[in-house]
């Protein structure tokens, strides 16, 4: 399993009865997690001082129950990212921490290949991956269905003072977007994307991925340049094993590429419990070999 150890400003205390602790900075969140299957002992006393807890409604949903005072905004770093954090519906903050891992392996190539290089970065939601990679040097194309996210992409990047740095921010269903791409003949170094289980384009198209991911992926293949660099495929889909999309990944992206896949978890240490929870997983397809 793949994770950082170098986010200061998120930590992952504890987690226990479906809860998860964390720290975003200098804010306590107590989130559900199905995973947390496991009982015992909550003995750190911020358990009991949280600033705010998110309680899942039965009929589907749920609230945020703020115990002291929360911030409309408030923002972390990582690596001179910067990022700005809220309490979002259906538990989240619009960062997922564990995907730093795949930041800093996006960066290391993109300092490595000592040329300019064009990313993709579609589903992109509020920007981690496609700011890691501005900061790296590369030209990044961002897509998101929604116009918040996109928003909120902006607001990141600016944080981080790379407003300024070559982006172009698109609204836009990723598919018709890279059906479009490749009509224009356009081409990218390196392709990101973490396409949700379930979701709804700006017109309301419907996107499940267990049935449409096959042609995103074969479609985008074609977008690839001469010379890739990368291709990372993030997935939370519990439905989906990592040896069929890494399988997919090899039979669309790498067809005549020759290059080396790799597929494995990404997760966050539990800093009371010296274990790693698995938070999704990543297949990597590079020319040379994943280190």
């Amino acid at each position: 399993m793949r994770f950082t150890e170098n986010f200061n400003d998120y930590e992952l205390i504890d987690a226990e009865g479906g809860e998860r602790l964390e720290r975003w900075g200098n804010i306590i969140l107590i989130r559900p997690d199905p995973q947390v299957i496991w009982t015992g002992e909550r003995l750190n006393p911020l358990w009991k001082n949280a600033h705010a807890v998110y309680h899942r409604s039965s009929s589907g949903g749920g609230y945020w129950e703020a115990l002291k005072k929360v911030p409309d905004v408030w923002t972390i770093e990582f690596n001179k990212l910067k990022f700005n954090l809220k309490p979002m519906g259906f538990k989240h903050t619009g960062l997922f921490p564990e995907q730093a891992v795949n930041w800093e392996f996006a960066q290391k190539k993109i300092k490595k290949s000592g040329r300019e290089i064009s990313v993709l970065n579609l589903f992109a939601y509020t920007g981690g991956a496609s700011i890691a990679c501005l900061e790296a040097g590369a030209k990044v194309t961002h897509v998101d269905a929604s116009k918040g996210m996109v928003q909120w992409a902006k607001e990141n990047a600016a944080t981080s003072g790379l407003q300024d740095k070559p982006v172009r921010w698109l609204v836009d269903d990723c598919l018709k977007f890279v059906r479009r791409e490749i009509r224009r003949d356009n081409r990218y170094d390196a392709i990101i994307m973490d396409p949700p289980s379930y979701g709804r384009g700006p017109n309301g198209e419907v996107w499940k991925l267990e049935q449409q991911i096959d042609e995103l992926l074969a479609e985008t293949g074609k977008l690839l340049s001469n010379e890739p660099l990368f291709f990372i495929l993030n997935s939370y889909t519990g439905g989906l094993s990592p040896t069929i999309l890494n399988y997919m990944v090899k039979m669309h992206i790498d067809k005549g590429n020759n290059g080396c896949i790799f597929t494995d978890e990404i997760g966050l240490k539990i800093s009371e419990r010296n274990i790693v929870m698995p938070c999704g997983n990543t297949t990597i397809w590079t020319r040379e070999k994943y280190e």
